[in-house]
């Protein structure tokens, strides 16, 4: 199969495979099936989640682009295309990563006059709204690059939710937002299983009162959410075995009510369950999308083990004592006992909500630190997935422009991808499991940086680690030289290689790249461990101690997960804002030079297979064909049509 598609902008598209997926059993298939169907249809809200005005964009672009009959070759309908593969990519009219609003290269007049052209009982137009009515509304957010310039805002002094167009605040001020919900969990201080506060609704301001807007099957996002309960009933009665029953179950009767304390429950069975080969995530997460970090964007995953390469995070799983009680943060903060660490390999059969095009390559939950301790965490990397990205990345020429010399290329490409998929499993498995916070510590105290910090701990217990000869002993590295190739390439990436993914002029905003910047200049400055060389113009990195770097990573190690386990905020901040904040600007004009020579995409998202139902002459399901054909155009287009519920 051919794993790369088109190119656009920034992005690739890719395929992945659902490798094994023939030996499911008819049942496992079904089951597959259903929860796919309840994947797909939580995209709109994902959409409406990152911007209030995106779903209604998002039809006009559509109306137009499949509608209006001019000659598709013109600049503008070309830029107009461009432009709508953007928004289908990020879920909305923001970049996916950095967030900023996309410029459109198409003119206003073009569009004003495409829209007075098609027929307006297509467009998305309110009770006695005319198209001219529609593009005052619309325009400013589209063309105006002051109107709600980012989606998720975390400069440092700022009003993050002012100063943020992700829809899950309307009409509160930041200091409103943290002060409703502090007297929320000051109400339920004594409560040792408290609910995510705020997770899974919208915070508004109505006549002066601030009150929460719950998502559920009767309240915001209801048509969607009822769609997605009615596959879930559906996957339910094909469900592997009576746990996974009712791992089902509580998450309909969450989505049904929107009781926080029955995801709760949910989480609780969900994370017990593991005998069943087909596993899921459908649901309000992760919080990166909200400059607050509490409320959930919508995401769907569907997955099934991939039997062979689960052998290796199974065996670092059995292993989360040793690591947790050798790890070289304070005793306070380790965990006495590490509670149901279950790790798998899988296989992604559908990506949706903030999971698609673009997604994780490994995911470890559920996110609430009590529910962690007591109960324990699942953990997944996705083999297909990554398999698709290496099959990618093969033969660009990238590693041999930005790595120093040949001799560490040789070792990159010797335990490369080995060790990339390692150091996943590592920081899954074990980092986001690891460590605990003081009994009087607020999960929530580090606000903003909260999500920098915890990814932050999580890759340097996985750097720590993938050195130890604890790795060798265990037969997940051949011997004790393959740690380097993780250590080059992370710090690479770190310093310089990620800056590809930034916009001249631009500071670093995502919390995965905040994390990546964090560690690597933190350790550049911890004296000559790491150099950045010059030659013919370009600058390399060298590390000069591999072992003293390890003993960076341990010290590093040690103050986050203090500054997580009590809570300290400012200690937080200055270590996201001294390092994983500024770029140089120089710099970053050379990587971006030498990045385009290269003609590569920095950004990578997936086409979704299809899954088609065979029916036998009983109109029974016999088997559920599997088809990777679908262009990426056509499947945002049908997405569109066939799981539209918002709009």
């Amino acid at each position: 199969m051919n794993y790369t598609d088109e190119r656009f902008a920034d992005i690739q598209l890719l395929r992945y495979r659902l490798d094994g997926f023939e030996q499911l059993s008819l049942l496992q298939k079904e089951l597959v099936y259903y929860l796919s169907q309840a994947t797909l249809y939580g995209r709109d809200i994902t959409f409406d989640q990152f911007g209030r005005y995106n779903l209604r964009i998002r039809k006009v672009l559509e109306v137009v682009y499949t509608d209006l009959t001019i000659d598709h070759e013109s600049s503008d309908f070309r830029a107009l295309e461009t432009y709508l593969k953007r928004v289908w990519f990020s879920n909305g009219i923001y970049h996916h990563y950095g967030c900023e609003k996309f410029k459109p290269t198409f003119s206003e007049q073009f569009l004003r006059s495409a829209l007075r052209r098609v027929e307006a009982s297509r467009l998305p137009l309110r009770s006695g709204e005319t198209v001219d009515d529609l593009c005052c509304e619309l325009f400013p957010v589209i063309f105006d690059e002051a109107v709600l310039p980012k989606r998720v805002n975390k400069a440092d002094g700022e009003d993050l939710i002012l100063t943020s167009a992700c829809n899950y605040y309307q009409g509160v001020t930041q200091q409103e937002a943290e002060d409703f919900y502090a007297r929320m969990k000051q109400a339920d201080a004594t409560n040792a299983e408290p609910v995510s506060y705020g997770l899974n609704s919208t915070l508004v301001k109505r006549d002066g009162v601030v009150t929460e807007e719950v998502w559920s099957a009767n309240g915001r996002y209801a048509n969607a959410i009822r769609h997605i309960v009615h596959w879930l009933e559906k996957a339910q009665t094909v469900a592997e075995n009576e746990h996974q029953w009712r791992v089902i179950g509580h998450l309909i009767d969450y989505y049904r009510t929107g009781d926080l304390q029955r995801f709760n429950d949910y989480c609780i069975e969900w994370v017990g369950e593991h005998e069943g080969r087909v596993d899921f995530v459908n649901g309000f997460i992760e919080v990166y999308g909200d400059p607050l970090g509490l409320k959930g964007s919508w995401e769907g995953i569907v997955e099934y083990k991939d039997l062979e390469a689960t052998k290796r995070t199974q065996t670092i799983s059995r292993n989360a004592q040793w690591f947790e009680d050798h790890s070289p943060v304070d005793a306070r903060f380790r965990k006495p006992e590490v509670k149901g660490v279950v790790a798998n390999a899988i296989c992604a059969a559908m990506l949706g909500g903030d999971e698609y095009p673009s997604t994780a390559i490994g995911i470890n939950l559920p996110n609430a630190d009590w529910i962690r301790a007591r109960h324990g965490s699942k953990s997944i990397t996705i083999s297909n997935i990554t398999d698709a990205y290496n099959k990618a990345a093969h033969g660009s020429g990238f590693k041999e422009e930005f790595v120093i010399d040949g001799e560490t290329l040789q070792l990159i490409e010797r335990y490369g991808d080995a060790c990339d998929d390692l150091h996943t499993d590592l920081h899954e498995c074990l980092g986001h499991g690891s460590g605990q916070l003081l009994p009087d510590t607020d999960p929530d105290a580090l606000k903003a940086y909260g999500n920098t910090i915890e990814e932050a701990r999580a890759d340097l217990f996985g750097l720590y680690y993938i050195a130890d000869q604890k790795l060798v002993e265990l037969g997940l590295l051949p011997d004790g030289e393959a740690y380097k190739s993780q250590y080059y390439t992370y710090i690479m990436n770190g310093l310089l290689t990620q800056l590809v993914r930034i916009a001249p002029g631009q500071q670093i905003e995502e919390a995965h790249m905040r994390n990546r910047a964090l560690i690597a200049h933190w350790c550049y400055e911890q004296g000559d461990v790491i150099k950045l060389e010059r030659r013919e113009g370009k600058t390399y990195v060298r590390i000069t101690d591999y072992a003293r770097l390890r003993g960076l990573f341990a010290q590093l190690l040690a103050e986050v997960q203090r500054i997580k386990s009590e809570g300290d905020y400012e200690a937080a901040r200055q270590l996201v804002e001294r390092y994983a904040v500024k770029v140089d600007g120089t710099l970053h004009q050379e990587v971006l030079e030498r990045y385009k020579r290269l003609d590569l995409a920095p950004y990578k998202g997936f086409i979704n297979p299809v899954l088609t139902p065979v029916y036998d002459e009983q109109h029974k399901i016999c088997d559920i064909q599997v088809t990777y054909s679908e262009g990426y155009a056509h499947q945002m287009l049908r997405y569109s049509t066939e799981y539209g519920t918002l709009i």
